[in-house]
């Protein structure tokens, strides 16, 4: 009987599941090194991928033509405070490890706004240029989850709040929350009582959540001048809020960075007014790297590992491209680096 040859069907992680006898979601945390699965079921599963000729799906389609093999980071910040920034730096790197790993690219790109960037998501969507989304900075009010959802195109919301959830959106998220908690409770120990958070932009879900936290652990402990000051996270921002603050009636004692550009132009800021750190005013900076070790005294900083974080994000987001269930996964809290640039409160 002559005619046109059907092709041969590719295995899918359904297949997988029932001849290993496992659940799919087993399959996608077996094969995306995800935890979840003993260490005998994730060595089966991939004994019968390997015997079923599976490939993951985003690999499959591109080479079928049917899809992009690369997935789309869309930034909605001012491109001049980008550079210096070591956390999206970081991130990246590991976003691009993963990604590296699967054969998968990344298509980046920077936008004015949040309305921009959803303009680039619903062309992306239309034009097939990516199968999925690393989706950055979370806002209060945000519309990114809902046309995502609705366009039915895979994305990690990276910053998330947990609690948030979309059928199709996994989250990965940091608690924020506890680390401003685990700063204000060491410079509440050295007596500081005059603090001043400055923040990034106003509007990010984590900045929100940060100044929730600074007030309320003010509230708890009766300190009536404790505050936050929002601002771009560029240097020359953190440098002039500072000279701010430290010219009013009653100086801080001390400072909170949302980044370590702001804290190391900060402390650069204070010292031109004549403050000494830390036995005037002590620095905290929310991102460690390398620019807190290269000033004296080097940054207390909060520690994290950035590139981990991307990993983290980056595997979500492939365990959602083969099928697996969205979720939301915590990453390590921030970890206080105490280092020369905090002390006793001078007044104390």
């Amino acid at each position: 009987m002559s005619g046109k040859r059907s092709p041969a069907r590719r295995p899918t992680m359904k297949d997988i599941a029932r001849h290993a006898g496992v659940s799919q979601s087993a399959v996608s945390f077996a094969l995306n090194g995800r935890p979840g699965v003993s260490e005998d079921t994730r060595d089966r599963v991939r004994q019968v991928a390997e015997e079923l000729g599976w490939r993951p799906s985003t690999a499959a389609r591109a080479l079928s033509g049917e899809g992009a093999a690369t997935v789309g980071f869309v930034l909605a910040r001012p491109a001049d405070t980008l550079g210096v920034d070591s956390f999206f730096l970081q991130l990246v790197s590991g976003i691009q490890e993963v990604l590296a790993e699967r054969h998968l690219g990344l298509l980046f790109q920077v936008v004015e706004d949040v309305a921009d960037e959803c303009a680039v998501y619903r062309r992306w969507w239309a034009e097939h240029r990516v199968d999925g989304v690393l989706v950055v900075d979370p806002r209060t009010d945000d519309p990114r989850p809902d046309l995502l959802d609705g366009l039915g195109l895979p994305a990690v919301v990276i910053g998330g709040a947990p609690d948030v959830r979309h059928p199709g959106l996994s989250t990965v998220w940091a608690d924020d929350a506890g680390a401003m908690a685990s700063v204000v409770d060491g410079l509440h120990a050295l007596g500081h009582r005059r603090i001043v958070h400055i923040a990034g932009l106003p509007g990010l879900a984590h900045t929100e959540r940060r100044v929730r936290t600074l007030r309320a652990e003010a509230e708890r402990r009766g300190l009536p001048e404790v505050r936050s000051v929002t601002t771009d996270y560029s240097d020359a921002a953190g440098a002039a809020v500072t000279r701010r603050v430290l010219r009013g009636d009653a100086p801080p004692t001390a400072l909170i960075y949302d980044n370590d550009v702001m804290a190391v132009a900060g402390a650069a800021a204070a010292a031109e007014l004549g403050f000494a750190v830390p036995a005037d005013v002590s620095v905290v900076s929310w991102e460690d790297s390398a620019l807190c070790r290269m000033v004296k005294p080097w940054l207390s900083a909060l520690s994290r590992d950035s590139v981990e974080f991307g990993r983290t994000a980056a595997r979500e987001l492939t365990a959602l491209l083969d099928g697996g269930p969205a979720r939301a996964v915590r990453v390590p809290v921030p970890r206080l680096t105490e280092r020369g640039s905090t002390g006793a409160a001078r007044d104390v």
